[in-house]
């Protein structure tokens, strides 16, 4: 019988020395990517016997993991499906390409979910290593797919504002993963945001800091990794038609006051881009150019990550957002006039010192997206 787990136990077996490893037939193509590793299927407790007595033993599974990156190149959407909206796409860029986490506000049918849904076309390609991690987890769940045996592009989950605690962040009697950990190396998107129980997003606090969530049991304590792009989507009221030039709000201030109040501080301070999607005018649904293309902006990105990837060698992370202060000052000197511009910005509007950071860090992301070493204060 197939069983949950199969390409971690194939994994530890190869890391232990073991020639082989008999499974179940249905778990052949998913412990065959394991290299180094001779993979010999049975159907039958019988078949198990004759391969341990040495006799009728099966031709070990290969598995062609190059094949199958070849194959799962190629995505069924694309940016340049969405009209308009260039200011969010712009914003949409800048996150990919620094790992930020992003919050997007605009009324409803703005195309926010459009945006998120195409976001996993514009990230860096998975690297064989961070495929092995994330299918790890969807093993564990019992999630791979029928003739899937590797997650071979970045995962996009969308968990319903329902979702439970444990349902997000994981747990149960035996624990299994949650959806941020099932986002692991891909994207989380969480739609009207304000919605999902104050004790599920104050959940999502350590893990965002920590890139994994630990679950304790009274048994047992499990860690699952969770690094994860954090994106979100909110009315600006709860009706949705605040700051609109068309349709009339018929919110009160407390009303929207406690619509946004849903979301803690804490929590919006480790989300770097907050950005309006505002409503598709006529001219831009009906006009005929759409934009560059996802491959077009996902080689922008790709050669964003790679400078940070060679300015962070020595450290242990390799995008802008993961940055703390101490390395906020080292890899972001401003030049004079980005000083005074920055002064006058935390002086004018009362910005915090997080804030101060999380300023820093996206400018950093944008001078790498124009090759550019030093901050100027169009960054």
């Amino acid at each position: 019988r197939k069983v949950n787990g199969c390409l971690s136990m194939a994994l530890k077996c190869r890391d232990l020395g073991f020639d082989g490893v008999i499974v179940p037939m249905d778990n052949a193509q998913e412990a065959g990517v394991v290299s180094g590793l001779n993979v010999v299927p049975v159907q039958h407790l019988t078949e198990a016997v004759d391969v341990v007595a040495g006799s009728g033993v099966p031709q070990p599974v290969r598995i062609d993991t190059e094949q199958i990156f070849r194959q799962a190149g190629v995505y069924e959407v694309d940016f340049a499906e969405v009209r308009g909206q260039q200011h969010a796409k712009r914003a949409l860029e800048i996150a990919a390409a620094g790992g930020h986490n992003c919050l997007m506000i605009g009324p409803p049918g703005a195309g926010k979910s459009m945006l998120a849904q195409r976001l996993c076309t514009i990230l860096p390609s998975l690297s064989f290593e961070e495929s092995l991690e994330t299918t790890r987890i969807y093993s564990v769940s019992g999630l791979l797919e029928d003739g899937r045996p590797l997650l071979a592009v970045r995962p996009f989950r969308s968990p319903h504002h329902t979702v439970s605690e444990a349902g997000l962040v994981g747990g149960g009697t035996n624990p299994t993963p949650g959806e941020i950990s099932l986002a692991h190396h891909g994207v989380l998107f969480l739609d009207e945001l304000p919605e999902f129980t104050r004790g599920s997003l104050e959940s999502l606090r350590q893990p965002l800091e920590e890139g994994r969530a630990t679950i304790s049991r009274v048994a047992s304590t499990v860690t699952y990794p969770s690094q994860f792009m954090l994106v979100a989507a909110m009315n600006p009221c709860p009706c949705g038609a605040a700051y609109q030039k068309t349709r009339t709000c018929r919110c009160t201030p407390r009303q929207i006051h406690n619509y946004r109040s849903r979301i803690s501080g804490p929590l919006l301070d480790r989300i770097d881009i907050h950005v309006d999607v505002p409503p598709v005018e006529y001219r831009e649904l009906s006009a005929g150019g759409s934009g560059d293309r996802s491959e077009d902006i996902r080689a922008r990105v790709e050669e964003a990550r790679r400078r940070q990837h060679e300015r962070f060698a020595d450290e242990k992370f390799f995008t802008n957002s993961r940055m703390a202060m101490r390395h906020v000052r080292k890899y972001c000197p401003l030049d004079s006039d980005s000083e005074t511009l920055l002064r006058q910005a935390m002086e004018g509007l009362g910005l915090s010192a997080r804030a101060y950071g999380k300023i820093l860090k996206v400018a950093r992301t944008i001078a790498d997206l124009e090759g550019g070493d030093g901050l100027a204060p169009q960054h």
